[in-house]
């Protein structure tokens, strides 16, 4: 585990590129072209905010959204990182690992050295080095009823076998988690100031959204009201205040760059 003294703070702002099979999950039956179209839609307004303040973040995009999307997603990678967040959202297995690794880089170009599984899953570390990558971002240290009960785990930067887990932030003693859905319903000023501390704390910030949150979701009723929350010019509004907020206070990092500073820093 590296200590938050040993280095400057980093902010990690993240965005899981994905088909939008939420709209699945809570009982719409939309097709794939329409999953991909929201996500899209949603993608590149909040690409317009990112652009505006000059920050650089790294997307998790599914392998699966960026074949349907490989423009956009060659011309992200232009200013920020793309990492995998599998092969398709909706299903996973440990050849996805290599299997959408393989596939970004070929359609990039570049390397692809990071990973986060769906909905944070666990994935076995020794799947996630024999696939190739350098980090992996799928632990969230916290509690959340219905899906993972990670309470015990670390909330820092640490090494498994020769690959960085980097967590998903959450506040230093009662954990509360800083993801997608704290940003919607927690009252902004609160979120704010639960980012601060926990950046003061612990040297980093890693959090992360979803493409399809900035589009009007009002048609999918069937999804609950806390996730539609905030949906369109709102949230983004509020995550353009966040980002400005925040500025001062660290460096926008993407997760590959913060990885480096890691393995520099770490004997």
């Amino acid at each position: 585990m590296v200590s938050s003294s040993t280095r400057r703070r980093s902010i990690l702002f993240t965005v899981d590129v994905e088909e939008f099979d939420t709209a699945l999950e809570f009982g719409h039956a939309i097709s794939l072209d329409e999953q991909v179209a929201v996500s899209t839609r949603g993608l590149s307004l909040l690409a317009e905010r990112f652009d505006a303040l000059d920050t650089p973040v790294t997307l998790f995009t599914t392998a699966n959204y960026a074949l349907h999307e490989p423009e956009l997603i060659r011309a992200l990678a232009q200013k920020h990182e793309i990492a995998s967040h599998g092969y398709f959202h909706t299903t996973f297995e440990p050849a996805d690992l290599l299997k959408s690794r393989l596939t970004l880089e070929a359609l990039l170009n570049r390397p692809v050295t990071g990973f986060r599984r769906a909905r944070m899953g666990f994935v076995d570390p020794n799947d996630i080095q024999q696939a190739g990558y350098a980090y992996n971002s799928s632990l969230h240290p916290t509690w959340l009823p219905g899906r993972y009960n990670h309470w015990g785990e670390p909330r820092h930067p640490f090494r498994e076998l020769d690959v960085w887990q980097i967590p998903a932030s959450v506040t230093p003693t009662l954990r509360l988690p800083l993801f997608w859905l704290s940003l919607k319903n927690f009252p902004f000023s609160y979120y704010k100031l639960l980012c601060r501390q926990t950046l003061e704390a612990a040297g980093f910030l890693n959090l992360y959204v979803h493409p399809w949150e900035f589009t009007d979701l009002s048609a999918y009723e069937k999804i609950p009201a806390y996730v539609r929350r905030h949906s369109r010019n709102v949230l983004l509004d509020r995550v353009e205040h966040l980002l400005r907020y925040l500025k001062p206070m660290g460096d926008f990092d993407t997760m590959g760059t913060f990885v480096q500073q890691l393995k520099t820093n770490t004997p």
